[in-house]
């Protein structure tokens, strides 16, 4: 059933369901709050406060984002248990995901909020193929299907701050 109350027939549904913070705590104790907990680079909210994971919102590549991706939650720990130790660190840790699906790999890296025309290379039918994601002549993301290698070298790339297009290029 629709918001609406329309009904719709089916005999198989599939839903993907988001995830919005609970940011309420947050915002009554005074941190700043922009689709999650505002933090720096070393992912602080205020003084002798840090968020990390999900809820955070934090600089990557010149703009805030809130990524909900396993691995950057755990790396967010680590960073945090350093920053409050009073070793923060330089980081560039690159997001990424992966995930099978049946004996389909598909790997994610980057973050991409706003792209253009997503960019097929390869073969999808023979999983074997890479999609970029840009926002104007920036890549932002890239997905693999079957390219494990690729999304390693693009991972590295990003790491270092370099454009990825030649990585790119040699991987087509």
């Amino acid at each position: 059933m629709l918001d609406d109350g329309t009904k719709l027939p089916a005999t198989l549904v599939v839903m993907g369901v988001g995830v919005k913070p609970r940011t309420e705590l947050a915002a009554a104790a005074g941190l700043t709050i922009d689709r999650g907990v505002v933090v720096d680079a070393q992912l602080r909210a205020a003084d002798a406060v840090w968020a990390a994971g999900d809820i955070a919102r934090f600089p990557w590549t010149g703009e805030l984002v809130r990524i909900e991706h396993w691995q950057v939650a755990v790396r967010h720990g680590q960073a945090v248990a350093r920053a409050m130790l009073g070793m923060p660190s330089a980081r560039r840790d690159v997001p990424f995901f992966w995930s099978q699906h049946h004996d389909v790999t598909l790997g994610y890296v980057g973050h991409a909020e706003r792209f253009g025309a997503p960019e097929i290379h390869g073969d999808l039918d023979a999983r074997d193929a890479h999609v970029i994601y840009r926002d104007g002549t920036q890549v932002k993301a890239v997905l693999t299907i079957g390219r494990d290698h690729l999304a390693l070298e693009v991972d590295a790339a990003m790491a270092r701050g370099e454009p990825v297009d030649a990585v790119l290029r040699a991987g087509a």
